[in-house]
């Protein structure tokens, strides 16, 4: 079995055992720590992964029981300021009348038994090109830097306290359907409570922005184990509350309904309990969820993908991949074009000097203007003579 796949589902049955939980199971001393610590962190779990190691006492070497402490003590950390800072920004783009879109905040927190199991996930906003350069000034006051750009979409800031929040201009999606249906989602959000121009995405709208994100994720073999947990909290806390119709409708047209009832269906089946578990969305062939699996734990080393859904996603993303870079080319290739263009001016300009400077170094210039090219072919002459002059004195000496 691939390394990264067993270390993959100990992790998973570990974390769906703390959220279900239920009894652990037993820790085998053939595992290498600094592995596993490693891809929990990756998959950022591994502060949730730190309460289920509290009871195996010994068996952990102390220097990785510490690290995953320390990423536990992260989270107790952000906890204590995540809500606060996260309100002062919205209160700030309120104030200041910078429309903008709330992606994804620090309410998904609620969804687990305690806070300090939540993920430390960033505020993201979504504004247009002139409020999102507004709103980067205004953090910047705030105490926020710089920590991650993201070309052509946005950029991570972050604050010495710990707490992030990601400003877009554009979304971070490739192709064109998957931006023209997120951009649909983001025209039907609406005005938050005690707010005139912060806008949040409904109940509905919200899950459908989280499965289209998963999709887009595993198709790039990014979607990490915490992602599919939160999609399983969030399912599971509204699931009567959502309509569910709408859903689909609004999934259908991201042409990823398959590919997302299965990715559904796989965070039941990781973190939920046998009754929880959608049995109406089970596809005849279980072999369909290994294959998600083995992709999503081996991140991508492993991947004999069936879905087509998940192949059409992958061929889009990769063709906008391929067309970017052809842009980039020509834009350098343009770019350099323009570079020689200028250096070969420059030099015309200082073999062919222009009329006024001319008429500085020769003023008789000025009476008869049509001598202008005499007077080029006089000063290359006398700059060839300097020339040879400066050589022969340098030989002699």
């Amino acid at each position: 079995m691939n390394r990264l796949i067993f270390e993959g589902r100990f992790l998973v049955n570990m974390v769906g055992s703390i959220v279900r939980q239920d009894e652990l199971r037993a820790v085998h001393s053939r595992i290498e720590w600094e592995r596993m610590y490693r891809t929990a962190d990756y998959h950022r779990i591994a502060n949730i992964t730190y309460l289920g190691l509290l009871g195996y006492g010994g068996k952990i070497p102390e220097r990785w029981q510490e690290r995953f402490f320390e990423r536990y003590q992260e989270a107790l950390k952000f906890s204590d300021v995540c809500e606060e800072d996260e309100q002062e920004i919205l209160m700030m783009m309120d104030m200041m009348e910078l429309s903008c879109v709330v992606l994804t905040s620090c309410k998904v927190r609620r969804l687990y038994q305690i806070p300090e199991m939540a993920g430390s996930s960033p505020l993201r906003l979504m504004f247009d090109e002139t409020n999102y350069t507004l709103a980067k000034g205004y953090l910047v006051d705030l105490g926020y830097e710089t920590d991650q750009t993201y070309k052509g979409y946005g950029e991570r800031m972050r604050r010495i306290s710990g707490f992030c929040v990601e400003i877009y201009h554009k979304l971070p999606f490739r192709s064109y359907p998957y931006t023209k249906n997120m951009s649909r989602i983001l025209d039907s959000a609406y005005i938050r409570d005690l707010c005139q121009y912060v806008r949040t995405l409904s109940l509905e709208n919200r899950f459908v922005f989280m499965i289209a994100q998963a999709a887009y994720h595993y198709a790039q073999d990014e979607l990490l184990i915490r992602e599919v947990l939160d999609l399983y909290l969030y399912h599971r806390a509204w699931r009567e509350q959502m309509n569910q119709e709408y859903i689909d409708g609004r999934v259908a047209e991201f042409g990823i309904d398959g590919l997302a009832a299965k990715l559904l269906q796989l965070a039941y089946m990781w973190f939920g309990a046998k009754e929880e578990i959608l049995p109406a969305e089970q596809p005849e062939d279980i072999g369909v969820f290994d294959i998600l699996e083995n992709r999503i734990l081996s991140r991508g080393e492993i991947s004999h993908e069936t879905d087509r859904q998940a192949l059409r996603l992958a061929c889009l993303i990769q063709r906008d991949k391929e067309k970017e870079a052809r842009r980039d080319r020509r834009e350098a290739f343009y770019e350099a074009c323009g570079k020689l263009w200028s250096a070969f001016m420059r030099k015309v300009r200082w073999i062919f000097p222009e009329y006024r400077y001319m008429c500085a170094v020769y003023p008789f210039l000025e009476k008869v203007p049509v001598l202008l090219p005499f007077y080029w072919i006089r000063r290359g002459i006398r700059l060839l003579k300097c020339m040879v002059t400066g050589k022969s004195k340098k030989e002699t000496t």
